[in-house]
């Protein structure tokens, strides 16, 4: 077990519980209807509360540094991908400014994400895709993008909050999520999603600097269990009393979402192991967490436009009689669409993942699976 503040170099318990909430957003897009699993793993808390300690981490150099860094490495990837997107939606005949309350300058959204860019609710496919909803679901992701963003913005602040007002900073998000949700505020609609997002995971963004700190560490492991069990039952309860339209959804379900998120990760930054290599028989993964880790954004913001991408050849299956006679059922199984999109995403990795190499002016790799970078 750690003690205190983490030192140098990779922590290999922080990068599976990366790949694994990356594996895991990646299924929840694929499978319909599997709601149950932002209760099972709650992935967007956990990867801002990993975030949130390796910025905390981060800033034992100077802020200035370190924000021109982390929003290089965040941005290069970004700018493809809107370039990429944008393009698509340009050839399909779409344009944001013929639209009401359209304007070009919105476009800048897609490539500075402080707040939500424009998007079709219905796109062209010009043949090549099925679903016309598919600008959206390459839209859809973003939001997670641009609450990094405010994160990383702020975390010079937030940090010197922390390190001052420690448990009344920790759980300032919270509550402030509380107050909003129980006096059924309104926020103004250009601040509703950004904001919302930001208290939402802003308590596990900060645990990441409790956790930096050695803060967590101080409290008995026993401790922590039990005021995690607390928010998570709080939290539970809240999405039992106001389900979504989905039922248990945590992701339609903000303060839900806050509490549990919070509880499950204090847990697992509290157990937090030292793994300066996966032990025993998980070395075996070590290849797989150490190029999902260098590819985390790449790997986050292709998946769901390639998961649209996969839908058109699955089709391909149904209009070959031998594989649609003899295997109808794995041609209407989720799991074909959640297998599907891995070669897609490798293909991904291989096309673009080496801008993630460029932006943290590292030499770019094709295939970055053998030795881990530092975050």
């Amino acid at each position: 077990m750690s003690t205190g503040i983490q030192a140098p170099g990779r922590d290999r318990y922080l990068d599976t519980l990366r790949a694994v909430a990356l594996a895991r957003v990646v299924a929840f897009h694929s499978f319909s209807g599997a709601v149950w699993m932002s209760l099972v793993f709650p992935s967007m808390g956990v990867m801002f509360a990993l975030a949130g300690a390796l910025m905390a981490r981060s800033l034992d150099r100077p802020a200035a540094g370190v924000l021109k860094s982390r929003a290089r490495r965040l941005l290069l990837p970004l700018w493809l991908y809107a370039v990429t997107v944008l393009g698509l939606l340009f050839l399909t005949g779409w344009r944001p400014w013929q639209e009401e309350e359209g304007y070009w300058l919105d476009l800048a959204l897609w490539f500075v994400p402080v707040g939500t860019p424009p998007f079709p609710q219905s796109a062209g496919t010009n043949g090549v895709l099925t679903d016309s909803s598919w600008g959206f679901q390459a839209e859809e992701i973003l939001w997670y993008i641009r609450a990094y963003f405010w994160f990383m913005l702020l975390s010079p602040l937030l940090l010197k909050a922390f390190r001052r007002f420690p448990w009344v900073t920790l759980l300032a998000p919270l509550g402030l999520l509380a107050v909003l949700t129980l006096e059924n505020a309104a926020l103004p609609e250009w601040a509703n999603n950004p904001v919302t997002d930001f208290i939402t995971f802003g308590s596990c963004w900060i645990l990441g600097f409790a956790h930096h700190d050695g803060l967590l560490r101080k409290l008995r492991f026993p401790v922590v269990v039990v005021l995690a069990l607390a928010l998570m039952v709080l939290g539970l309860a809240w999405a039992a009393t106001h389900p979504s339209e989905e039922g248990w959804n945590l992701n339609e379900i903000p303060l839900a979402q806050a509490l549990w998120s919070l509880g499950y990760c204090a847990v697992l930054l509290r157990l937090s192991p030292v793994w300066p290599a996966l032990p025993g028989r998980m070395k075996i993964l070590d290849g797989v967490v150490t190029l999902v880790n260098n590819r985390a954004i790449t790997i986050y913001l292709w998946h769901n436009l390639l998961l649209v991408a996969a839908v058109p050849l699955i089709d391909l299956g149904w209009e070959n009689p031998v594989l649609s006679e003899a295997f109808p059922w794995l041609l209407e199984s989720d799991w074909l669409l959640f297998l599907m999109v891995w070669p897609l995403l490798g293909a991904a990795i291989l096309c673009v993942g080496w801008v993630e190499d460029l932006a943290a002016g590292r030499t770019p790799r094709l295939w970055p699976a053998r030795t881990a970078t530092r975050s």
